[in-house]
């Protein structure tokens, strides 16, 4: 699997679905979703799957250069639902679809979901490999180079594969991901374990910068609890080693104590890091992101409802690499 830093053909999206999840803010999530989607209309085409019969409002709401793709679907999480692409030796491009069980069985019916990846390879004529284990995209980066980043908060949750031991998992991440080494994170974050929540994604606290480099959110508030966890991920990844034997640069952002939105969940669009922001929050840490990213554009966008429903802007998009031909 490409890292996400490569270049994208485009982004995949899916439109909000979920009246029970998003309850009386269902139209403040499609505001935020559109808002995401244009954002990134800007750096790389979008695809917005959507149930049938809402191309329209998808038109109206996110612009023209956003394109409505109908299929079914239970809910809005593309990253977790939609498939992860792979690139053989030759370069051809296929999709691996997970097994999806709704964070944990969650959520309920999750039946178009858990098809989503199927029908998403079957939509961009690409070959499909199905791998017999649950797996979120939220729940691990690579950096291309053979290196995997999780979480053991996550992964090794019983509600995900309670039949497999933590070498089975890694072994099926080798096989489907094409990855040699796996560094374990203890810990996303604390309040990842909501009705909403996804029992602590790593793309909650983290994301790669380049190879042998990432972002990690550390609160420097000993109060919080984010404070010892962030602390607990920072000593696991200076005692790892990645995939080509290098230490991990680790580029430190706090947070704050308050906030409900993580700035580590943006999403790396060609040339563009789209951001989630807090309106509550008088000094978001852009100018820190300006800095571990100097040759792209940082374009913040709505991130408190996207935070409501148990996510950010890296949970509801989902690169589709260069070479895959979007019709």
């Amino acid at each position: 699997m490409s890292a996400e830093w490569t270049e994208h053909a485009g982004c995949l999206m899916a439109w909000p679905s979920r009246r029970e999840l998003w309850g009386p803010h269902l139209a403040d999530a499609a505001r935020d979703y559109a808002a995401v989607a244009a954002a990134i209309a800007h750096f790389e085409p979008v695809l917005m799957v959507c149930n049938p019969g809402l191309a329209d409002e998808v038109r109206d709401m996110c612009g023209p250069n956003v394109s409505p793709v109908e299929i079914p679907i239970d809910d809005s999480w593309a990253r977790d639902s939609g498939p992860a692409f792979v690139r053989n030796r030759e370069g051809e491009v296929a999709a691996v679809g997970f097994r999806f069980n709704a964070w944990g069985n969650r959520w309920h019916p999750h039946d178009s979901d858990a098809a989503l990846a199927r029908r998403l390879a079957e939509h961009l004529g690409v070959p499909f490999f199905q791998a017999p284990f649950v797996l979120e995209g939220g729940g691990f980066f690579v950096d291309g180079e053979g290196t995997l980043v999780t979480t053991e908060q996550c992964l090794l949750h019983p509600n995900r594969n309670p039949t497999m031991s933590r070498e089975q998992i890694e072994q099926g991440l080798r096989d489907h991901l094409g990855v040699s080494t796996i560094v374990w994170l203890p810990y996303g974050h604390s309040l990842d374990t909501g009705p909403a929540g996804t029992d602590g994604h790593v793309d909650g606290v983290l994301q790669y910068v380049r190879p042998g480099t990432v972002m990690l959110e550390l609160v420097a508030d000993p109060s919080s609890p984010e404070h010892e966890r962030g602390l607990a991920n920072l000593a696991a990844l200076h005692s790892a080693r990645d995939a080509a034997g290098r230490e991990f640069v680790v580029e430190l952002v706090d947070p704050g104590p308050d906030t409900q939105v993580s700035f580590a969940n943006h999403y790396l669009a060609n040339g563009a890091v789209i951001v989630p922001v807090d309106p509550a929050q008088d000094d978001p840490p852009l100018a820190r992101l300006a800095e571990i990213h100097p040759d792209r554009e940082i374009v913040p966008v709505p991130g408190a409802t996207l935070a409501l429903g148990g996510g950010g802007p890296h949970c509801i998009t989902q690169q589709i690499p260069a070479g895959v031909s979007l019709g």
